[in-house]
């Protein structure tokens, strides 16, 4: 009897790690329904664009996509073949039916906590129903209701285990999206910890919109990112742990002293501020002060002296000055980020900000290029701060040149190394002798392992 045939899918993903997450989840959630992943849409069967709606005219950008798989369709169906698509995540979450109105193309529509339910929907459209457009929050666990976690190629992964968000900062879409916080249960978490560790995981992220805002319930009650991190820290295998997204208010002490408790927590830390002046940080909604968020960093560092920062900042907002801009740069003098994400303010329809007057284009590019500037300065000094240290680099995948493995320091930079196939998964020393703007070089200090 011949096996049958599996059919093909192919996922895009945009946007966060989070989506990274969720396109792994709909890739093993399809896999039980018979289908194999391949690197093409061109080869599919079924093709996802897993999206994002943090970025400007994401919907627009979107639709682009959906216009050239549209021809991709027409191309397949005069060869008689047939190709499904749908739109997951955030844009699909906002624009729900609006997406098959305006491409009927468009077999499935599915926002971010309704994925586990892909195989039914399409054995919905297998029964002739039509397009399945589901946006709602189920009243299920998602989690609970996805297959376990498959095999891992890589040494390290991300572990989602908080979403949604509370905050209600005036220039985002999450918790529209993403709906209310909400913690995974802790004996979740660390069953599919075990599962990733069992599988060869040896990092995993900690992955949720407001991470460290995470409650879970579990022994004894509810349970904050830090306990969630120490118990996580006792799973044979798992030697580094990460986190992200934070928000500032919700570093307590708790989290602060596991860092340095907690040997397998590691010293890089991404806590978004957005701004520099208080004016503007009370026109976003964010509920903390630049002095405040400036003696958190205080606090971090002295518990953890090694402590390498990232942020995320926001120019342009609704009514930002130039003095205004000046106490961000101020800022980032202050904190000296060893790596920072920065954006234009982009408006997001239904935000509050959305209809403010907006800031001059042409004011809100030169500002983007002088915080670029200046955070690549800061960028440079950390990355040059490493040249002669050791430190334990991570390998992870084989590297572009002949012999060249590519691996990550405790602070999250790709390193590259001159070393064996044979210390893939491997945690070792490395001396770093060069460096580039997002890279590190170095050259492995005992290759006898």
């Amino acid at each position: 009897m011949n096996a049958p045939v599996s059919k093909k899918l192919f996922i895009r993903t945009y946007g966060c790690q989070m989506n990274v997450y969720d396109s792994e989840r709909m890739t093993e959630a399809l896999t039980g329904a018979g289908y194999e992943s391949v690197d093409t849409p061109d080869d599919a069967d079924l093709v996802l664009l897993n999206t994002c709606h943090i970025r400007e005219k994401a919907a627009e950008k979107v639709y682009s996509e959906l216009g050239r798989m549209r021809k991709l369709a027409e191309s397949k169906a005069e060869r008689g073949e047939t190709m499904r698509v749908g739109v997951t995540g955030c844009v699909a979450q906002a624009e729900g039916e609006e997406i098959v109105r305006r491409q009927p193309l468009v077999d499935l529509v599915v926002g971010p906590q309704a994925y586990h339910r892909l195989p039914a929907m399409l054995d919905a459209l297998d029964a002739g129903k039509g397009a399945q457009v589901l946006t709602d929050f189920p009243a299920e666990d998602k989690f609970a209701a996805l297959p376990q976690r498959t095999m891992r190629a890589s040494p390290s992964a991300f572990l989602s285990v908080q979403e949604g968000c509370d905050k209600f900062c005036a220039f985002c879409v999450v918790p529209y999206t993403r709906g209310a916080e909400f913690s995974r249960p802790v004996a979740q978490v660390m069953a599919e910890a075990r599962r990733l560790a069992s599988s060869g995981v040896r990092e995993v992220t900690l992955l949720g919109q407001n991470v460290n805002a995470y409650h879970g319930e579990g022994e004894g009650g509810t349970w904050s990112l830090a306990r969630l991190a120490r118990e996580i820290a006792t799973i044979e295998g798992i030697d580094r742990i990460r986190y992200t997204t934070s928000h500032p208010n919700d570093m307590d002490d708790d989290l602060i002293a596991a860092h340095a408790e907690v040997e397998e927590l590691m010293p890089y830390l991404h806590l978004p501020v957005q701004s520099g002046s208080d004016r503007m940080l009370k026109a976003m909604n964010r509920k903390h002060t630049a002095e405040g968020y400036l003696r958190l960093i205080e606090r971090i560092r002295a518990t953890r002296p090694d402590m390498a920062m990232s942020g995320d900042f926001i120019v342009g907002f609704p009514g930002e000055t130039d003095a205004d801009f000046e106490e961000t740069l101020a800022l980032v003098d202050a904190v000296g980020y060893a790596h920072a994400f920065s954006f234009k303010y982009s408006p997001r329809p239904g935000t509050p900000a959305s209809t403010a007057e907006q800031v001059p284009e042409p004011v809100k590019e030169t500002r983007l290029a002088t915080l670029n500037d200046r955070l690549r300065v800061h960028q440079v000094r950390f990355q040059e701060s490493c040249i002669g240290r050791t430190m334990p680099v991570l390998f992870e995948k084989t590297g572009r040149e002949d012999g060249q493995l590519t691996g990550r320091s405790p602070y999250l930079q790709p390193v590259h190394v001159l070393a064996p196939e044979s210390a893939l998964r491997q945690i070792l020393p490395v001396r770093i002798d060069a460096v580039f703007p997002n890279s590190l070089s170095g050259t492995l200090v005992d290759a006898t392992f």
